[in-house]
């Protein structure tokens, strides 16, 4: 991951809708926004959920009602001659390629593909055995933590690192799991919270409809912005709606790009580009009125105006009561 800008990882998650050209479709369009990584995931129904597992409301609401959860998942699989052939397309396309595990053998598959880091999605947080296995590979590793208290991240947090994952190989994003979050329930300032309580890297992935809130995260210290895409919000899926469309996430990113540019270094100090105004908006110590040489400076015969090309108004009290070595015209610089 780049150490010096935000990393962002535009999520496709399963709204390739099970189509390899959909999702090379998807991949050209991260490619075109600028991001860091795409990101699919990695699973298989029958070791993900049971046959009688219910869909979640927003799941009911932009899906099929007669179809079960476990139907759509299944439907959503990528096999590992699809992922296989992602990657591939990735490497052509020069961008990075990610997906998120969410069962044991999908781990070792990911393994074997040599993706360069794990990311752990939030349902999978008080998974020890899922955490213990992630842990164990050496990778660095990214942890949503949607529907957690910070004792759950702690907890987790420490099995890793009991596997042998190193501090500063982790980083944890902040996040909501509602489909799309209401904006009231963000709590952006939780994200600060992990930080000071874990001393960890921390980042923010997005389920919030519209850009303001990953570009906000940024500016309060985001090291990884997650953000789900499609091609059209208008697809059927359980994912699409909650999802930024293509020129949406190229707005997103250039102005996570522009905030990055803008936070600086924090010295105050003027900046290169406002050095030249000092001289046109600060004032020096001018004449009031024509002044006599001898004659005392006075409230009433010097006053401060632009340009800064003299005395520093900041000198006042060094001039009040001394005698003028010369004469003066109105507007003269002392």
């Amino acid at each position: 991951m780049k150490k010096l800008t935000t990393t962002i990882i535009a999520e496709a998650g399963v709204n390739h809708n099970g189509s390899i050209a959909c999702a090379k479709k998807m991949i050209d369009v991260a490619v075109e926004a600028g991001v860091d990584f795409v990101k699919f995931q990695t699973f298989k129904a029958e070791k993900l959920l049971t046959k009688l597992a219910i869909k979640a409301d927003y799941q009911k609401k932009l899906t099929n009602t007669d179809e079960s959860q476990y139907k759509m998942i299944k439907r959503l699989e990528l096999d590992r001659n699809a992922h296989e052939q992602l990657i591939e397309y990735c490497t052509k396309k020069n961008i990075d390629f990610l997906s998120t595990p969410f069962d044991h053998g999908s781990i070792d598959l990911l393994s074997e593909l040599n993706i360069p880091l794990y990311k752990i999605p939030s349902g999978e947080i008080t998974n020890k055995p899922y955490l213990r296995h992630i842990g164990q590979m050496g990778k660095p590793i990214i942890m949503s933590t949607g529907m957690s208290t910070l004792d759950e991240i702690e907890d987790a947090m420490n099995i890793l690192l009991e596997s042998g994952v190193k501090k500063n190989q982790i980083t944890i994003l902040h996040c909501n799991t509602e489909y799309p979050t209401p904006i009231e329930d963000v709590n952006l300032k939780a994200m600060h919270t992990i930080r000071n309580a874990l001393e960890v890297a921390v980042g923010y992935s997005d389920h919030t409809l519209g850009i303001e809130i990953p570009i906000a995260a940024v500016a309060m210290g985001a090291t990884v912005i997650e953000k789900h895409f499609t091609l059209d919000r208008n697809q059927p899926g359980p994912d699409h709606a909650a999802s930024l469309e293509p020129n949406e996430l190229k707005l997103m990113v250039r102005a996570i790009r522009s905030v990055e540019k803008a936070i600086g270094n924090g010295v105050k100090t003027p900046s290169p580009s406002e050095i030249k105004n000092i001289i046109l908006a600060r004032k020096s110590l001018v004449a009031k009125k024509s002044i006599k040489k001898g004659e005392l400076f006075s409230n009433n015969n010097i006053t401060v105006k632009r340009p800064a090309t003299g005395i520093s108004p900041m000198l006042w009290d060094d001039y009040i009561g001394k005698a003028a070595k010369k004469n003066y015209k109105k507007d003269d610089l002392v």
